[in-house]
């Protein structure tokens, strides 16, 4: 079978005809070795890079669930962090490689088990991230106006699942629960000027909800204090100096904490002292009309007990807390409740305390405690062939360059076991030729990387009309429309025979 809209490498051998024009592998594609990667985020993309980098006859097929790929650089990087996407370009040369092929539109553990990838290909890796958000566990939490952060970023990002969260902005006092980068983002977007807004890849819905917004103050909680923040000086500082919003920081949350963090590692130290240098640093007396409008803050030792509803029972108007003192010290200390409560008034609520991944088929084992698949340097425990790169192999943490590393590691693994033989490459394998038929007997219609870019065209060229980088398309129907009906077989063979070589 035919694979549509990718490089000629992957058609199967019966067509491996000594035609000039045509690259130096094709003739030897049935031997090649073929991995096949599920999901196109970072993970994905940089597991296939480096297998295709150091194996000069690998050939890698992306799957991706959606018919876009690039995963959390697409859809969890804050609209105002451009800089941060760059690295889109990179993935976009790999995929464009003559030995890589993107198969959008495609969910595997539905469209596709693993065990049939598995039969296709002679290395499988799972490289498809954190679908889910950790709960708080308490009551109210499925209140009205309370959201996750993983729903709350792939509304504004334009995740095509969170597009009708219509988060309701008309109270004026917001409540996150976290004090990690993604909180950050999101007190960020929710009290940016809109003139800044307007010039991101922000969605078109989300920029006019928050153009009718009358949140002016957030709260940023944390269960610990603040030698235990887990977001960066970057982002810290970035919120600081945001325009139309000033800082407010209880001095009593940092004394004492000079001392402490004298010998503390560097990146803590600065970040550490920017906070107290902001908590103590006096406004400077401004004529009323020049204040900032907007305020936000941050909130240590208080753990979330409760989320308080209306009256009527219908939504959201605040949160029991209860206050903590630390036990141990640094990134170990424990909070522990004192037995004291506050109740904070608030009309949204975001709960930013993690994401977590989720089993993907009954054939992959799965440590529901951890929300990892168990292995061992990315190698699935007791599965052979079978490898994890990513959050699904680490948990949810650490930044792009973090999971760089993990799935250089992961990649590591699937070429020492191709170069000793754990892999037996001896016999060959279909790959897609073999995806392509089963997902077209069941009414799947998988996304080329050429499909994608023409959708990325109309994005781009929506964005240019709006003076933005991009207007990003939410809906899955609309980007099929865009790419156009499928080719059919026929219309593929006929175009084999008239293409000259």
């Amino acid at each position: 079978m035919l694979g549509w809209g990718q490089p000629l490498s992957p058609l199967t051998s019966s067509l491996c005809l000594p035609l000039p024009g045509f690259r130096r592998w094709l003739c030897s594609a049935a031997a090649a070795p073929r991995v096949c990667v599920v999901g196109s985020g970072p993970a994905g993309f940089y597991t296939a890079q480096h297998i295709l980098k150091h194996h000069g006859g690998a050939q890698v097929d992306i799957y991706e669930k959606l018919p876009v790929p690039f995963g959390l650089v697409r859809f969890g990087v804050a609209p105002d962090h451009p800089e941060v996407k760059n690295v889109i370009n990179t993935f976009t040369q790999t995929a464009r490689s003559g030995r890589c092929a993107y198969h959008g539109n495609v969910t595997i553990g539905r469209d596709v088990t693993v065990a049939e990838l598995q039969q296709a290909y002679h290395a499988v890796v799972l490289s498809y991230g954190a679908e889910d958000n950790r709960v708080l566990g308490i009551p109210g939490e499925n209140l009205s106006g309370v959201h996750s952060a993983r729903a709350f970023v792939g509304w504004y990002n334009g995740l095509p699942e969170n597009q009708d969260l219509n988060p309701d902005l008309s109270c004026e006092t917001a409540l996150i629960l976290g004090h990690g980068n993604v909180a950050l983002d999101i007190a960020r977007i929710l009290l940016s000027p809109l003139q800044l807004l307007r010039k991101t890849d922000i969605t078109d819905g989300s920029l006019a909800a928050l153009a009718c917004s009358k949140v002016k103050r957030v709260w940023l909680v944390g269960r610990r204090g603040p030698l235990q923040v887990a977001f960066t000086i970057k982002e810290l500082r970035e919120m600081i100096n945001l325009p139309g919003a000033r800082p407010v920081l209880n001095p009593a949350d940092f004394t004492g904490l000079e001392d402490a963090v004298k010998d503390a590692p560097r990146p803590r130290k600065r970040l550490t002292e920017l906070m107290i240098k902001t908590a103590l640093e006096k406004p400077l007396e401004k004529p009323l009309e020049t204040v900032s409008p907007r305020e936000w803050g941050l909130k240590f030792q208080r753990s979330p007990q409760e989320v308080l509803p209306t009256a009527d029972g219908s939504r959201a108007r605040g949160v029991r807390m209860a206050l903590t003192r630390l036990e141990g010290s640094g990134d170990s200390a424990k909070a522990i409740p004192t037995g004291d409560m506050e109740e904070l008034e608030c009309g949204l609520v975001v709960s930013s305390i993690g994401y977590r991944s989720l089993p993907l088929d009954p054939a992959v084992p799965f440590d529901t405690q951890r929300g990892i698949i168990p292995n061992s340097s990315g190698r699935v425990e007791g599965v052979p062939g079978l490898y994890c790169s990513g959050w699904v192999k680490r948990g949810p943490t650490g930044v792009i360059i973090t999971t760089m590393n993990d799935s250089f590691d992961t990649a590591q693994s699937v070429l020492e076991d191709l170069q000793g033989g754990v892999l037996d490459v001896s016999t060959s394998r279909e790959g897609f030729g073999a995806m392509e038929s089963i997902l077209r007997s069941r009414g799947v219609r998988p996304v080329s990387f050429s499909d994608w870019e023409k959708i990325d065209a109309a994005e781009v060229a929506r964005g240019k009309a709006a003076g933005k980088p991009r207007e990003k398309i939410v809906d899955l129907q609309e980007m099929l429309r865009i790419i156009g009906p499928q080719p059919l077989l026929s219309d593929l063979c006929k175009w084999l025979l008239l293409v000259p070589l």
